[in-house]
């Protein structure tokens, strides 16, 4: 009978490679923790960047074409602001008849001359229209207001090009402006509004975030912030002064201050809320839109 010969594995030996193992193991375990540690708290700070970055974009757009004293700035505080926000402009290809009542008033505008971020909305919208009144002087000239009721799609007076009847209740003119006949010319700039807030908010998950309130309701656009003081407004006059009166605003500037959702744990084991901050400042139009 033959004998194997095969020797196997002593014990000390099988010691020596676990203990190796483990090593490598705690090692590998070491690195992939520092790796998942790097890419959340990078992921975050991306996140949150990008957080800030939006608020200065948002802001910045909704208040170049704000014009202070015409009224464009309903009220203001450090924390929010309620604008006539601009989304639809436009050109008159078809003049509302004048000189009677000023209700259900229909003027039609050119479809390749209309530009926005969205279509007229009949339910929200309000409007701004060109008065030129008389041709010989711009004493009377500036903008009559009146509330959009409805919108169908109508051919332009003359060239019958494609073109959209918006129906308005104006309001009443006033003085020096006049109702008269041809009053709003053709090619009068029209502009359609809704009145809008921004303004921070503590929502129900605790954070704080900066929200938007129109017509359908409050929802949120930028966050989480800091806190209540997350998103700062400041207010300056033509001559750099800061102003409390609407009327007399001609820069605004913007301050955030975000943080993580989440937690980011540190290269000492803690665990905490990374925080980055971003400040710009918007002159408004504040001249005639014509």
């Amino acid at each position: 009978m033959y004998h194997l010969t095969r020797r196997g594995f002593t014990l000390i030996e099988l010691m020596v490679a676990l203990v190796l193992l483990g090593m490598i193991s705690a090692a590998v375990y070491q690195v992939l923790v520092s790796d998942q540690r790097i890419y959340q708290a990078q992921t975050q700070k991306i996140d949150l960047q990008q957080n800030i970055r939006a608020a200065v974009t948002i802001l910045p757009a909704e208040f170049r074409v704000l014009n202070a004293s015409d009224g464009d700035i309903y009220a203001m505080g450090p924390d929010s602001i309620k604008i006539r926000a601009m989304r639809v402009f436009s050109v008159v290809c078809d003049t509302p008849i004048l000189g009677g009542a000023l209700g259900n008033r229909g003027v039609t505008v050119r479809n390749a001359l209309t530009f926005g971020s969205r279509a007229f909305n009949g339910a929200t919208d309000s409007l701004l229209i060109y008065y030129e009144g008389n041709a010989g002087t711009r004493n009377d000239d500036g903008w009559v207001s009146g509330d959009l009721t409805g919108t169908v799609a109508a051919p332009c007076v003359g060239d019958l090009r494609p073109g959209t009847k918006l129906t308005t209740n104006l309001k009443p003119f006033l003085l020096p402006k006049q109702n008269l006949p041809g009053a709003i010319p053709l090619g009068a700039p029209v502009w359609a509004f809704e009145v809008d807030t921004y303004r921070v908010y503590q929502a129900a998950d605790g954070e704080w975030y900066l929200g938007l309130r129109n017509a359908g309701g409050l929802q949120p656009l930028v966050g989480p912030l800091i806190g209540a003081n997350g998103m700062t407004l400041s207010y300056f006059d033509a001559a750099g002064a800061v102003t409390a009166v609407p009327a007399n605003v001609a820069q605004i500037e913007i301050r955030v201050r975000g943080q993580t959702a989440q937690p980011v744990r540190l290269a000492d084991g803690r665990q905490m809320n990374q925080v980055d901050s971003i400040v710009t400042r918007v002159t408004l139009r504040n001249n005639k839109r014509w």
